[in-house]
């Protein structure tokens, strides 16, 4: 298990920053946290490609935990409208997690064997996609609104041209358009550190 605590830590490093930067917007179609939970994607593949599977699965697990414990700890935390984590929001960002990053082990694991990026890349857009579909869905759409009666979301359903130019959808589909754009290209930008990283951690394995 010690081999396993710089990923774990990194791992809990990026879900308390996500957390956190998630209550800052960047833009009108983001929020800062959209920049840094990506890279739970890249600790989990090279955790997958140094360590195997199991792992892999281990330093996700870890990143839950501290995931249903940063949402528990914002759920009690109130701003200026209403509590930081609101329950839907907290039940759809550890379902998309969890998913998302199981996911990417097995299909991963799957691919492990062909050329060096293909794994990365293939298991993490897949990953993406689940990610963003769960929680934007859980937190924002009207047909789920009995999860949790209480908490009005009527604003993300607000029907607006997607990204301000596309067709009219709800303003929750614009921004997961927008998170998953960001998932796409930190995907790209994150297979040359994949690879540095992958190669000096194997050397010293061996």
């Amino acid at each position: 298990m010690t081999r396993l605590l710089p990923g774990i830590l990194a791992m809990a490093a990026v879900v308390v920053a996500s957390n956190i930067l998630v209550q800052f917007l960047f833009g009108q179609w983001l929020t800062w946290g959209a920049f840094t939970y990506p890279l739970a994607f890249l600790v989990t593949d090279i955790t997958n490609r140094v360590y195997g599977a199991s792992d892999a699965r281990r330093v996700v697990l870890a990143g839950f935990v501290v995931g249903i414990i940063c949402s528990l700890i914002g759920t009690q935390i109130s701003g200026e409208f209403g509590p930081l984590v609101t329950w839907r929001i907290a039940l759809g960002s550890g379902l998309a997690f969890l998913t998302a990053q199981l996911i990417d082990v097995s299909v991963f694991n799957g691919l492990r064997g062909g050329v060096w990026w293909r794994a990365p890349l293939v298991s993490t857009l897949i990953g993406s996609i689940l990610d963003t579909a769960i929680f934007f869905t859980i937190a924002f759409s009207a047909a789920l609104t009995f999860i949790e009666p209480g908490n009005d979301v009527s604003w993300a359903g607000e029907v607006l041209p997607m990204l301000g130019v596309g067709s009219m959808m709800p303003l929750w589909v614009s921004l997961a358009v927008a998170d998953w754009g960001v998932k796409l290209a930190l995907a790209l930008a994150a297979l040359i550190p994949f690879r540095i990283i992958v190669g000096k951690l194997t050397a010293r394995v061996a």
